[in-house]
């Protein structure tokens, strides 16, 4: 268990506001290093937690969404004048009705949200505040694998509810279990509830009443079984004599009615809680315009049931006021679900072939659909919402069908409507696909064909496995090119798309700041600021580099990161990717001459004296200061400490000041050396290397000779000792052999700093510099379009998703480049507002200017024999709006019947204006192609065509 301990300052046992906050944030912090399945997390009521917040940090702004950042965004308490909270009262989360019976423990309401409701704490932070604050019920939670990885901890905060029916007798038990739970598990609480032999007792799934498997694996869990949250759970006692199960029990079913049946408790979809954020506990605060539109809909859900019979599903109306205007009960969280479910019912073509007889179409066979159960559940609940009236529909069978086949999307969690939208299409697909089997094809690489021809022909393979009115209606064309950065093989495929996803990223290109170096003193290190691709490499970064620096023909640049004053790694690969380099890193470019070969660079670390106080008396002592001037030697010379000497003055020159120039008397020649005049510095290698013995120059009169006292170098060898060069002049040296880079340090005594001017030395800028806040420039919100752009621009792969070069053998990070070829009837954009990282999720609210008219990709189309426009029209959307987790899920509609806009808000709908239509809250945007006279629907083969709801 995690331990932190503080003592008070205030001498007393009671901690001061200001530590109860810094000990909690050091335990919450010691809690995300370590955070695990099988972890235990606690609830505790949102109302007390703020209160406790507000308490430790007080008078303090509190944007933050988590503990941790709102432990970590205030710094310090204000003045205490709030009170402090009294004892833990959790009282407000327990159903107090559910919770009768002892034995079952606290059960909470099922209507809870975190942030809005509870928080979740570690269990070390729990304990320290149980310790201070007593008080309870303690509500307890373990941290469980999910995902379709099973890498990421989610918090069980709604075990498994299940309904135990025993058989023959009729008795039933409710209980709860956790979905990590084995089938053996269940198995021996059944017989305990029931006081059963364990030998005599089976299990079935008894899901929707009926038989689904014999849950015989003991080893299995519950989740891998795919049981559900409030199903049915067969307990079947066996005969003694011959295994079977006793006669009578579905008789015994029917008399008690559990054939008609199901648990009648009311459930609105909790929320478990994603351990993504603060190592695997989040508090937002989670404030969403959702809350009280949900809270007044789980009121309404009694009669959900009575609800979803209301209507048949035939002689449905497609004209009148109130035609396609039916709302969505929120189930609890289902508003994620009910937002696509709205935009794709009010897409015309699967409107009207919905309302047809589409089973003749159902795929019963594919082993890859869902044998049909999905289409007929989407169907009848299409037909539900375009039948007359506006009384909301319960998406209940719909919601168990999508759970049974999106194990994902089960329990009261709420989901990606992006992800629920992507796999409805795909599962809609399959269950209607007509290609009964599917023939194998290999599709062939272009390899210089004509690519209208190449793209027909992967065309006409994917219709030939692939042909549904899904395909008809969502279906378009990528052209792919891929191209080897080694051997430059060209590689070409179509493949087909159902959306796309468009990144939020308002630029493509980034600003870098590097600084220049010259190896031979000729000129002080030089700073630019360039603008590169912002998925760019370091060759993109080189070549812009050297044409702003007017690098000669013979020289190149070699790319190095600065660390502490000194040279920390070479970049020598041109393939490195640019986003690898941080804002907050320092990068140098050296100017080499491109005929250098097994060259040792020379790296001269300045030293500065700095008193340090800490004792009782002040000292003083050499610390790392500036930047690090670079120059190079051959491997092969022999180099001495006078070479070295020489060529630490040659690289300085640029930096040593006019008056220094003259000549000035020194009485110890052992402290002097003649020196070159840095206007004309060595640039030939072996000269550079003459003894400097030998160097000679007058002064600027041209009558004297020119001398400089020897200056404090130290050569740092391999064992980090330090060697004198300012003794020894003609003594030999010995570079190190497992390193290109040599360490020289220079002392900058104040004696020696009257000498030269190092000013220009002090300070490397970062790549990237956010200044201080200035009134903003007018700029354009970002535009649809400009996304579209960045999509479709050539950037490398990254290197989890290499390409195999079938030229080179070996996998590649090749430059990839999209291009569209041929563009669905109704074209699905999603805008990526969510970005993933081990440790957080992240919003974009930025606001994408998209057209609701006119929208035309005609130039974005890289098949130019198509000479139609390609104009599209804005007819559906959804919104996302407030954080990850506890937002809410809406869609903007226009019924292309009525030419008006209208607000889908689960059951509730009303009319908007179209300028209302664009927000900050856009998330997914449906597309509809505009059709001119001279053209036909592709699609009416299906009957999917523009019916009396679209005209």
């Amino acid at each position: 268990m995690v331990e932190v301990t503080m003592c008070s300052s205030s001498g007393s046992g009671e901690l001061t506001p200001e530590e109860e906050r810094v000990l909690i944030r050091d335990i919450a912090n010691l809690a995300e290093a370590s955070s695990k399945e099988g972890d235990t997390f606690y609830l505790i009521t949102q109302r007390w937690w703020q209160h406790w917040i507000d308490y430790v940090n007080q008078d303090q702004p509190n944007n933050a969404t988590d503990v941790l950042s709102l432990l970590e965004h205030c710094n310090s308490a204000g003045s205490s004048t709030l009170k402090r909270p009294s004892g833990i009262d959790n009282s407000d989360l327990i159903n107090d009705a559910a919770s009768e019976d002892s034995s079952a423990g606290n059960d909470i309401h099922d209507t809870l949200l975190e942030g809005r409701d509870y928080v979740l704490l570690p269990q070390a932070v729990w304990n320290r505040f149980h310790l201070w604050y007593g008080g309870g019920p303690t509500l307890a939670r373990k941290a469980i694998s999910s995902g379709l990885s099973q890498t990421e901890l989610t918090v069980e905060v709604y075990p498994l509810r299940l309904q135990l029916l025993l058989m023959p007798k009729g008795d039933r038990s409710s209980i709860r279990i956790s979905k990590k739970e084995t089938i053996g598990e269940l198995h021996r609480r059944a017989c305990y509830i029931f006081d059963l032999n364990s030998e005599q007792v089976r299990i079935w799934d008894y899901y929707g009443h009926r038989k689904h498997a014999l849950m015989n694996d003991m080893d299995k869990t519950l989740d891998d079984a795919n049981i559900q949250m409030d199903q049915d759970i067969l307990v079947e006692v066996l005969n003694n004599v011959n295994g079977t199960a006793l006669v009578g029990c579905m008789s015994s079913i029917q008399e008690n009615g559990f054939a008609e049946k199901k648990a009648t408790s009311v459930l609105v979809e909790p929320s478990k809680s994603s351990l993504s954020i603060a190592g695997g506990w989040s508090a937002s605060k989670g404030a969403s315009r959702s809350h009280g539109t949900e809270i007044s809909q789980s009121a309404n859900l009694t009669s959900a049931r009575e609800l979803e019979n209301t209507y048949g599903v035939s002689g449905v109306s497609t004209r009148g006021a109130s035609a396609g205007l039916t709302g969505l009960l929120n189930l609890g969280n289902t508003c994620f679900m009910n937002s696509a479910i709205q935009c794709l019912v009010h897409t015309p073509e699967f409107a009207r072939y919905f309302r047809e007889d589409y089973r003749r179409e159902i795929n019963w066979q594919n082993p890859l659909g869902m044998v049909g159960e999905l289409a007929v559940a989407f169907g009848e609940l299409l037909r539900k919402l375009w039948a007359p009236g506006r009384t909301p529909v319960a998406p209940r069978p719909f919601k168990t069908k999508l759970a049974r086949f999106a194990p994902q999307f089960s329990g009261y969690n709420q989901h990606d409507s992006q992800e629920l939208l992507a796999f409805l299409l795909d599962g809609l697909h399959e269950d209607l696909n007509r290609v009964k089997h599917k023939p194998y094809i290999r599709s062939r690489d272009a390899d210089g064909r004509p690519d209208e021809e190449v793209a027909d022909e992967y065309w006409a393979n994917h219709i030939a496995r692939n042909d549904s009115i899904i395909v008809d209606v969502c279906q378009g064309q990528y052209k792919s090119t891929l191209v080897c950065p080694v051997c430059n093989k060209v590689s070409v495929t179509f493949d087909p798309f159902m959306y796309l996803s468009l990144p939020l990223q308002a630029t493509i290109t980034r600003s870098m700041t590097i600084t220049v170096f010259t190896c031979d003193g000729s000129a002080l290190p030089s700073t630019f600021t360039i603008t590169v691709p912002k998925q760019g490499r370091c060759r993109d970064l080189i070549q812009v580099l050297s044409n702003v620096c007017s690098l000669k023909q013979s020289e190149e640049l070699k790319l190095a990161e600065i660390r502490n004053h000194s040279i920390q790694r070479f970049l020598e690969d041109p393939l490195i990717s640019l986003s690898t380099i941080k804002d907050d890193d320092r990068l140098a470019a050296l100017k080499v001459p491109k005929s250098v070969k097994n060259a040792v660079y020379l790296q001269l670390v300045h030293h500065r004296q700095e008193q340090d106080s800490a004792g009782a008396q002040a000292t003083s002592r050499w610390k790392p200061y500036g930047l690090p001037l670079v120059s190079f030697i051959s491997r092969h010379d022999v180099i001495t400490r006078g070479n070295i000497q020489t060529l630490a003055h040659t690289m300085l020159s640029p930096l040593l000041k006019r008056e220094s120039l003259r000549h000035t008397e020194i009485s110890d020649p052992s402290t002097s050396m003649a020196v070159v005049d840095p206007s004309s510095a060595i640039s030939s290698s072996d000269a550079r290397f003459e003894s400097s013995s030998k160097i000679v120059k007058k002064d600027v009169s041209g009558s004297k000779a020119l001398t400089l006292p020897k200056l404090p170098l130290y050569l740092v060898d391999e064992s980090n000792a330090r060697i004198d060069l300012s003794v020894g002049e003609e003594k030999a040296i010995r570079l190190p052999s497992s390193s290109t880079l040599t360490v020289v340090q220079i002392d900058w005594s104040q004696k020696l700093l009257e000498k030269y001017n190092i000013n220009s030395l002090e300070n490397l800028p970062e790549v990237f510099k956010y200044g201080p806040v200035t009134k903003k420039a007018r700029t354009e919100p970002l535009s649809l379009y400009t996304c579209l752009e960045a999509f479709l621009r050539e950037e490398p792969l990254v290197p989890e998703d290499m390409w195999y070069c079938p030229q080179c053998k070996e996998r590649r990070q090749a430059s990839k480049k999209l291009d569209l070829w041929r563009l669905p009837e109704v074209l699905v954009i999603h805008l990526k507002r969510f970005s993933y990282s081990r440790s957080m999720k992240h919003k974009l609210e930025t606001f994408v200017n998209f057209p609701i008219h006119d929208f035309d990709l005609t130039n974005y189309v890289a098949n130019k024999n198509n000479s139609q426009r390609q104009l599209y029209e804005l007819y559906a959307l959804t919104n996302h709006y407030g954080g990850m987790g506890s937002g809410h899920y809406t869609a903007h509609i226009k019924l292309l019947d009525e030419n008006r806009w209208y607000n889908f808000d689960d059951s509730h709908i009303s009319p908007i204006n179209e300028e209302d239509v664009k927000s900050a809250a856009a998330y997914v945007l449906f597309y509809r192609r505009v059709k001119s006279d001279a053209s036909n629907s592709k699609v009416s083969q299906s009957g999917a065509g523009h019916d009396n709801i679209s005209s």
